[in-house]
Formats: C-alpha cells, structure tokens, sequence
C-alpha cells in the first residue's frame, strides 16, 4: 500500500529534502535571511547562498545539493493580503546540481517528485518551457510522456533566467497546478491566475551572455530549481489561498482572536488585515532573529515598514492595545520545529517587537495631530501628497484619514494618494530584485581569476612571495613604479587581510631595489589584496618580494582581538547569558564591540566586567587555537557569530575556562600578552544594539597618559588636588546655575517692566481689546510673562500676540508668543492654533494652550509682516 501523500507544511518540506537527500544530494541547512552578497539587502531567492558557486568563485559543497532556504521579497508588499499567492517571508525548496546531472535528470525527478510523493494528478498539471528549447520539450513529451497540448511554450520575460545584463543564464521549465482540468486542454492560458499556480522552476543555466549579447555554452553546466513551499501547501491541502495553509493560518487565529473576531464570517477587507498580519508576523519574527534592527536605512527599513504594517492592520480591526510580542510568540512556536535558532533568540525577537511597537504608536499620534493641524486650515479636500505623507511617514491608514475627513464633509484626493503611492512603489522595483552574478572592476575580476592566496600569517610574520597580479590607480598593469599607488596579490602572504571585525595588517614588501609599504590588506573572496604606495625602485608581475608585517601593530591587533573575545565572555557572565554579537572592530589602538542588549550596561556592571577581563589577563591563561569540524564545535560549546557563513571545518580559540569562539583572526598566545583592559565607553547605537569602546595592550598606557594630562590642566586651573576636581566643579556648576537662574529672573522682571507700557497701544474690536507688538531683547519664558500679564489686564476680551528677537543682533532665532482671554477663545481662536499659523511666515511653528501659547522661527527679516498677518487676522476673527 502507497504511503500517504504529505499534507502539513513540514511534511512536504521533509518530503521534498529527503527525496534528494536519496538521490544523492547534500542538505543545506538555510541560510540567514541578511546575505553576504552586497548587491542585495536580503536573501532574495533560494539560489543566493550557492550564488559564488555557479561563478566559480567558491567550491561546491557537493556536486549536488538540496536545501530549503526562507526568503523575504518586498517588492510588491502591496499585493500581500490581496491575492492568493502574494508573501513577504516564504521558504524555497531547490534541488542543485553544480556541474553535475543536468536538463533530463532534473525533469524526470521533478515530474517523479510531483506526481510520485506528492500525489498529484498528471491531468492537474501543465509544463511551460522557452519558446527555443526543443530539447525541453521533447523531454517532457518523449521521456516523461506530458501530453503536447498540456506543454506551453513561453517568451523570454517568462521562461528564461539572466543573472544580470552579462554572465550566467539559460531557458526555465515550469510546472503548473490546473485546478480546473475540466476545461479541457485547448487554448490553455497560464496567465490565468484563477486556473493554474506554479510551483516549481526549473532554471537550466546553460550560457554565457557577454557584453554583445552573444551565448556561449557553459563548461559546466547547473540546475536552479525553486519550488514555494507555500504553494504547494496550498494544493495538498486544498485551501483557497496560501494564507489559509497550516504554515499562516494558526497567526491569522491568533491575530482574530486579539481583535475578537472571526475570520470566517469577515468581509474580504477584514480577511485581507489577518492575511497581512499572519504574513508580515512570520516576516518580523524571521529578521530580527537573524540579528536586523528596525531603522531607516536598508534592511532596517524594511523590517520597520513590514513592524509597523502589522500594528496599523491590527488598529484596522479593532486592537487598541500592544499585540505584536503576542504574534511573536506564536510565530517563534509555529517555526521553531524547522528553525530552533528562534527559541534560541526568544528574548531578543520579543523585545524588540515591543520596543519598536511602543516607538510607533507615538508616532501614529503625531499622525493624528498633523491631520488635525491638516484639518484646521479648512481646505476644500484633503491632498493625495497629505494622505500619503500621512500614510507613509506616520503609519496612517488611508481608510482612518478618509473617515476623519468624511467627519468634517471632506473627501481624500485618491487619485493623487495613488499617484504617491505608484512612485514610491517605482523606487521599491528600482532596488535590486534580481541578483547580479556580473563582476565589476579590475579588482574583483582580478579576483575571480586567481587562486586562493595562501595566508602563513597565524605562524610567521614574514615569508618569501611572487607577486601574482598588479593594480595601479585602479587599472590592471604589469610594472609600476616608485610613487605609484598599487594593489596586488601575492601568492603567499603572512598579511592578515580585514575580516571578522579585524583590520588588515600593515608592513612592507621589499625585493631587488623596490620597497613597498602596505598600509592595508583586504579580502576580495579568498584572495588577499595588498594596498599601498610603491617607495622606492619598481615592480612587475612575477617578482618575488620578501612580506613582512609590522610586528608592534600585529601586537596590538592581537591584544585587542583576543580582549574582545574575553568581554564577550564577560557581558555573557555579568549582564545576561544570552547576549549575542552583533558586530565588532579591532583596530591596533583600540577595540569596539556590538551587542544585543535591550538596556544600557550600568556603571557597576562595567566596573565587575573591567575587573573580570583584567583577572583573566593576570592569570596568564594559554590561548588553544585548533580546528575542527562546524558541528564538533557547536557542540564543544564554540560561540559563533550569529548569522555569519562558516565552512564545514572551522578555526576554534579557546581560553580554557573563559571563552571559547569560532575565529579567523590572530590572537595573542596567553592572556598575559594584553598586559591591561581599560573600558571607553558604553552606549546605544541602534534599538536593541549597545556599544563598549574599550583599549587593550599597549594602547591603554596612551589612554591614560593623554587623560592624565588632562587632569592636570584642570588641577591647575582650578587650583585643585586631582582628587578635588570633582567637587570644585560641581561648585562651579552650581554657582552658574544660581547665576542663570537670576539673570532670568532679571530678564522676565525688565520684560514685564517694558511690556506695562504696551497696554495703551491695545485697541477695541467689538467687545475685545486687540494687541500685537513687537519686544526684543526679552527670552521666551520672559516674554510668555510679559503676554499673560498684558492679558490679564485687559480682562477676558484681551488678544495679545508679542513677538521679538531675543538678541536682535541675531536674526535666525525668532519667539512668538499669544495670551487669549476666555471671551476671546469663546469666539473661536485658539492661541496654540493661531500662533503655530502665524509662525509659519517666519519659517518656523509650535503651539501650545487655548489661553498661552509660544511658536518659534528662524527668519527675523519676516517677523513685523508676521505680526502685521496676526493684526488682520485678529482684527477679522473678532470684528
């Protein structure tokens, strides 16, 4: 008896890996979503982890591999929740084979997989392939036997894979579910969304396009296969949507139940806000687990545009409170089987779901008050670029602002907020997409076409070396000479090339007549790229140089590298076990690390984490640096950079009963080495991610002798002991505090003293007393006095608007204030209102009370036509 085809998401994933895996091919585990590829911002595609393989720039992992990688796509984030299909966060199951099988193989497989495991009817499925690739076709028609009428050949835009412009490429094939089969095999369109969704790509990159436009065959030819695990979830279960499939479902259940609602009975534009809600929750979840924070810039922006989609959706429904550590959980519970890394980061995820949350709903409310300061200019309707500046800016649904406007008998320009909406859209497709396999420059193409630099730098630091490429003023070359800037790759080097947070060494290269002084290597793949300035003689390609590192400066790095392993180590014991790496520096002078942490480390806290590093370092502990394989590691207890790539076989340093780190960088042989660990500083950098500055080595002695110096200047100046310094300060301080607080004083007394002879400029507008003037010299708490007091004279009919500039030398500051009596705002000005307006013609704003309000601005040439506007709109709102 046939087993049962998988049904639950997890089932089909383990289906689709083990099917490979029996074929012989390697599972990959999943990559992190944050890519090393820099053309993209985010792993885009199930292919982008294996993308240096297919370029010949990294070996294969296996002739052939199988991995389901998580994905995130955000260029049509708008189609999410709308259609059936439409995700941000989804899963790609792949197949690969890297020069391995190819066309026949993965169709045979393909077709055996769909219709073998997974149970699918051949008379629900349809193939596409290119309009030029006969061979596809005949491989479907001849060996699998697919009926002709039921193979569709398609254009390039749909059936053939380019990297970019240039390189790699080649036809796809394509498999459709039909979920209407009845309608026969005639006139089959595959545009037909309601009719059919594919679910597995075949990419059979087989050319090379150069720069003409010309393909040349590949030596080695691969296989790209993608298939959406979400899709095809969507047909074994026999949902109408993939939303409703076991991967989204349970969070729209959990999403409905915080709203009270129920989704089977809500309209679509109901079930539309659970869609987005379940989809972006897994999305969030995924990102910040793999170490994104919310920002403005790059992928930070996008997990801040997908956080706060979900919180305004949520408001949509109904949820008035804070829910999205609520969807967290259930999204770490939902995936946590097929990625524990996300009980693992529980903490890290929750928290910074709560604090991004918190930090919107603040902003949404200043949304509120820029539709209401919209709203009180009385326009005729509410502009596209208002209700889009709103939407985009402040997280405002469209749909609130257009209620808030019906209220007040207006309309929302939606052709205009369209408008908006399409160009910002236009800019998201502008971004990268697609992933670019081109090479670009002398450097990376000179790269590309050499081997592996062999780095000798962990046991010496010199080594005899042949100069294998040359790069002068950014242009390949074969000699340069004395006073050129080059860039070259040495066969062998005992160079540290820039690479996990530390900084590549320095030294010189010198040979026959030619000395070179490298002041920077980096990594260009596994080649190391000297940087530098060519001294004296000349040098050509082929010439064998003596490389020597700068042996005080590789001091230094070391003893900053290895005093950055043992403050992790010591933020782990003293702060919160958990804590994670989220980025470092090691310099020759001076160390910076990167941490999760969602509060700052207080000053005890770094007190026993000095103390702690510097205990280690006197009790000499020998450093042991040995490889061995990625999973004998992880299980020896290694710490690994969260979402960092490593090989099958890693470099180990361990302080025995310290710290023990996967790590590429050079250390020193005992802690003794590091001499001294003075901390700099400690402070936020972004959400979540906390910063310590610190000096190690030989560089803590320049530390402190420059803060030495320091205190001296000060003891002199003061005439103070370094011990009294302190407290004579603080005297100090205290005395221009007092010193402040009476010169204000004086200034709102000669304010008031100036303004009681303004009250006889006040004139009658009905039954209210009108008075605007201008008092320079006078601060703003001064003059705020100075209106109130005025007011306060003229009984409750007065309007008093007073600006100036408090130093009238100084035309760029500018102070408004208005006092309004209560007969006054029962006619209808409200001073916070009115001086915020007025303010605007000098390039500034503010607002306050109904009674007293103070506005600022920046252009005191327009301060007495500003008053002149307050007058005559005073003079009409009270006539």
């Amino acid at each position: 008896m046939a087993a049962a085809a998988p049904r639950t998401g997890a089932e089909i994933r383990a289906a689709f890996l083990d099917f490979y895996e029996q074929r012989g091919h390697k599972p990959m585990a999943s990559a992190s979503l944050v890519p090393e590829d820099p053309t993209v911002l985010l792993t885009i595609a199930g292919m982008l982890p294996f993308k240096p393989v297919f370029l010949g720039q990294q070996q294969r992992p296996a002739p052939r591999a199988t991995s389901s990688q998580k994905c995130i796509r955000t260029n049509d984030i708008e189609n999410v929740g709308r259609t059936a299909r439409h995700h941000t966060f989804f899963e790609m199951l792949g197949n690969f084979s890297f020069g391995d099988y190819f066309k026949e193989q993965a169709i045979q497989w393909a077709w055996e997989l769909s219709t073998g495991v997974f149970g699918l009817s051949p008379k629900n499925l349809v193939v596409s392939v290119f309009r030029e690739d006969d061979e596809a076709e005949a491989i479907w028609r001849d060996v699998v036997g697919v009926n002709p009428k039921r193979i569709i050949r398609m254009d390039e835009a749909d059936n053939f894979w380019a990297s970019g412009p240039t390189g790699p490429c080649g036809p796809c094939s394509e498999i459709y579910y039909d979920f209407k089969p009845e309608l026969g095999d005639d006139g089959i369109d595959l545009e037909d969304d309601s009719r059919f969704i594919e679910f597995y790509n075949l990419v059979f990159m087989q050319y090379n396009r150069d720069a003409e436009g010309t393909l040349t065959p590949l030596a080695n030819r691969n296989i790209d296969t993608g298939m959406g695990l979400e899709r095809m979830a969507q047909i074994l279960q026999a949902v109408p949507n993939n939303y409703e499939t076991d991967l989204i479902y349970p969070l729209i259940e959990t999403a409905a139940g915080l709203a009270g609602v129920d989704y089977r009975t809500l309209d679509e534009k109901g079930k539309t806000s659970l869609k987005v809600i379940g989809d972006h929750s897994r999305a969030i979840t995924q990102l910040i687990c793999d170490g994104v924070t919310a920002s403005n810039l790059g992928r930070g922006y996008i997990l801040r545009r997908l956080l706060r989609r979900v919180v305004r959706h949520g408001r949509l429904l109904g949820i008035d409170k804070p829910f999205l550590t609520a969807m967290g959980e259930a999204s770490i519970t939902l995936m946590q089987t097929a990625y524990p890394q996300l009980v693992e980061r529980r903490e890290v995820i929750l928290a910074e779901l709560a604090r991004e949350e918190a930090r919107f709903l603040e902003t949404l409310e200043r949304g509120e008050k820029l539709l209401a300061d919209v709203l009180a200019a009385k326009p005729k309707q509410i502009s596209g670029e208002q209700a889009f500046e709103l939407y985009d800016t402040y997280g405002f649904p469209l749909e609130l602002t257009e209620e808030i406007a019906e209220e007040h008998g207006l309309t929302v320009d939606l052709e205009g907020f369209e408008a908006a909406m399409e160009a910002q859209r236009q800019r998201a497709k502008a971004a990268a997409v697609s992933i670019d396999l081109t090479l670009q420059g002398a450097i990376e193409q000179m790269a590309a076409d050499l081997e592996a630099t062999a780095f000798k730098g962990y046991e010496a630091l010199e080594h005899p070396s042949c100069v294998l490429a040359l790069v002068v003023n950014g242009e390949p070359a074969e000699r340069a000479t004395a006073g050129d800037s080059v860039q070259l790759v040495l066969d062998v080097t005992p160079f540290y090339g820039e690479g996990g947070g530390q900084i590549g060494d320095r030294g010189v290269l010198s040979g026959d007549g030619v000395i070179v002084a490298i002041d920077g290597v980096s990594r260009n793949r596994s080649v190391f790229v000297h940087s530098g300035r060519i001294e004296r003689g000349s040098l050509a390609v082929g010439d064998l140089l003596n490389a020597q590192v700068d042996r005080a400066c590789r001091r230094r790095a070391q003893a900053n590298h290895t005093a950055t392993h043992l403050l992790q180590a010591a933020l782990k014991q003293v702060v919160d076990p958990g804590i994670g790496q989220a980025g470092s520096l090691v310099d020759f002078d001076r160390l910076r690390f990167d941490f999760h942490c969602p509060r700052a480390v207080t000053a005890a806290e770094l007190e026993q984490i000095e103390a702690l590093i510097n205990g280690w370092i006197s009790e000499a502990h020998s450093l042991e640096v040995q490889e061995m394989a990625i999973e004998k590691a992880k299980a020896a207890g290694a710490v690994a950079m969260f979402g960092e790539k490593y090989a099958d076989v890693v470099r180990v340093v361990d302080v025995p009963g310290v710290s023990m780190e996967l790590c590429g960088g050079t250390h020193v042989a005992n802690t003794a080495e590091i001499g001294l660990f003075k901390i700099v500083s400690e402070s936020g950098v972004a959400a979540g991610i906390r910063r310590i500055e610190a000096v190690a080595g030989p560089a803590v002695l320049a530390y402190l002798n420059e803060r030495d110096a320091v205190v001296k200047q000060l003891g002199e100046r003061f005439k103070a002991q370094p011990v009294e310094i302190v407290e004579r300060v603080g005297q100090l301080a205290d005395e221009l505090k007092a010193s402040q607080k009476a010169l204000a004083a004086a200034r709102e007394e000669l304010a008031l003293a100036k303004s009681a002879a303004l009250v006889a400029q006040a004139v009658a507008v009905g039954e209210h007393q009108l008075l605007v003037a201008r008092l320079d010299g006078v601060e703003g708490g001064g003059l705020q006095s100075a209106a109130q007091g005025l007011a306060d004279q003229l009984g409750d009919g007065a309007a008093v608007v007073l600006g100036g500039l408090p130093d009238p030398a100084d035309l760029g500051k500018v102070i408004l204030v208005a006092a309004f009596g209560k007969g006054v705002i029962a006619v209808g000005p409200k001073a916070g209102a009115f001086i915020g307006g007025i303010a605007k013609a000098c390039g500034g704003g503010g607002g306050g009370r109904p009674n007293l309000a103070q506005a600022g601005g920046r252009d005191g040439a327009a301060l007495d036509g500003a008053l002149e506007q307050a007058r005559t709109e005073l003079t009409a709102a009270l006539g």
